[in-house]
């Protein structure tokens, strides 16, 4: 491409107003319409700033930490006679949410009370641990996203990328590394093949991808569930369980810290794929391609840009890296064998992982490491202090609710809006204008 061509693709992408000059100065390209309001919802919502995202969790926390309180029966014994000794009352809803918070560390990051510095890192590395496929599998969607794609079927990309490296893993005789190589690029093959149903189909047809990829869940799950009933496919043999044989040991992924740790070789996988997702979109031709896309697909076929091509091409890559995620339940989390229940929600909560990461790289993997947490913190607070997992599970969706709002948190922290004058100075320019 000409750096004249360069220029022109440039100019067309970062306005439609500026595309259409181009098409009126060669002639030969037609006018853009403007951006749909569907469109400006999903840029307002992956990629506002980084205080959104933030003050998101803050606020789901505090709304966590109404709950804990509120369902706490030594916070509602002292709310009784909150009248006459209002500081009890105070004391008692400190000392639950401290509580509950306190545990939430305790079971997530560092538990103080172990004996050992390796005992109280114990935590981390199951936060880590839960962390590696939410960072994959949130890659995936994040890279969709950027594509201007939702792709919500990470679930039926989990499974059949579980059930591709799966079989792989327990049925196919090869040598220590070259097995689990294998066994990991045929569970990426699965995941991006699946996913790219729902490309082809948008680029060809023009199907949506969010009712495509749903229904790709339904065929996934049920397809996999028959083959885990059927012997000689994914059943165990002489089982009547629906579940795999265990992996064989020469797929299964290396331990990184000892058998005392679950975190495994598919955490550094995952940070690896930050990196390349990071270079893909930032540092490569494809990557600007994506983005040129995602903003305004009328602008990038203007500039010469095949946008159908770049839908197929996003969600081949979007599928591979939520395979990644399965294939890392399989090889280096449930090495047992596994259900049609491998997937745990992954898929759906890769969603708020690359929401919250605003979509890019390091906010996905900093998303990922958080709701990691949530998960392992999670069940520390159940064990410690008897708040129930689904404040937990509420926590996670507010904060899906207050990043699907931006301007909601803005109004509660009375933040100004993206591009708008301060108050004063619009105060003075409309003073300036009344007197001329």
């Amino acid at each position: 491409m000409s750096d004249q061509s360069n220029n022109d693709a440039d100019v067309a992408i970062e306005s439609p107003a500026n595309a259409a000059a181009v098409s009126g100065a060669t002639g030969s390209r037609p006018e853009v319409p403007e951006e749909s309001r569907w469109g400006r919802a999903l840029r307002e919502i992956t990629t506002g700033n980084v205080a959104i995202s933030f003050l998101a969790v803050v606020l789901a926390l505090i709304v966590g930490a109404v709950m804990i309180a509120a369902t706490d029966e030594n916070v509602q014994e002292a709310a009784g006679y909150f009248f006459a000794r209002p500081l009890d009352t105070l004391t008692a809803i400190w000392t639950s949410v401290a509580g509950a918070y306190g545990a939430f560390f305790r079971g997530s990051i560092y538990n103080v009370n172990a004996d050992t510095f390796a005992a109280g890192i114990r935590p981390l590395t199951e936060t880590l641990t839960f962390a590696t496929p939410l960072i994959a599998a949130g890659l995936g969607v994040a890279l969709a996203f950027r594509v201007g794609m939702f792709n919500i079927g990470g679930r039926g990309q989990m499974l059949v990328a579980s059930a591709a490296a799966g079989w792989v893993a327990f049925a196919v005789d090869l040598p220590w590394g070259v097995h689990m190589v294998v066994a990991l690029l045929a569970g990426l093959v699965a995941g991006a093949a699946w996913a790219g149903i729902a490309g082809l189909l948008k680029a060809r047809t023009g199907a949506h991808e969010v009712i495509v990829t749903i229904m790709l869940n339904y065929i996934a799950f049920y397809l996999v569930s028959w083959m885990l009933r059927t012997p000689g496919l994914l059943q165990a043999p002489g089982s009547s369980n629906p579940k795999t044989p265990a992996m064989a040991d020469t797929a299964v992924f290396p331990e990184l810290l000892g058998s005392s740790y679950s975190l495994h070789f598919g955490f550094i996988l995952a940070l690896l794929s930050v990196v390349v997702v990071w270079w893909i979109l930032n540092r490569s031709s494809l990557g600007f391609q994506f983005r040129a896309v995602g903003e305004n697909p009328n602008a990038a076929r203007v500039a010469g840009i095949n946008v159908k091509a770049m839908y197929v091409y996003g969600m081949l890559i979007s599928g591979a890296l939520v395979g990644l995620a399965g294939v890392s339940q399989v090889l280096g989390t449930v090495t047992t064998g596994f259900s049609s229940g491998i997937d745990s929600g992954i898929g759906f909560d890769a969603i708020t992982v690359a929401l919250l990461g605003r979509s890019t790289p390091i906010g996905v993997l900093i998303a990922g490491i958080l709701f990691g947490a949530f998960k392992a913190g999670g069940f520390g607070m159940q064990a410690a202090e008897g708040v129930p997992i689904d404040i937990v599970l509420v926590v996670q969706s507010l904060i899906v609710l207050f990043i699907a709002a931006p301007p909601l948190v803005r109004a509660i922290f009375r933040l100004p809006t993206p591009g708008a004058a301060p108050k004063k100075r619009r105060r003075a320019l409309t003073k300036g204008a009344s007197v001329k």
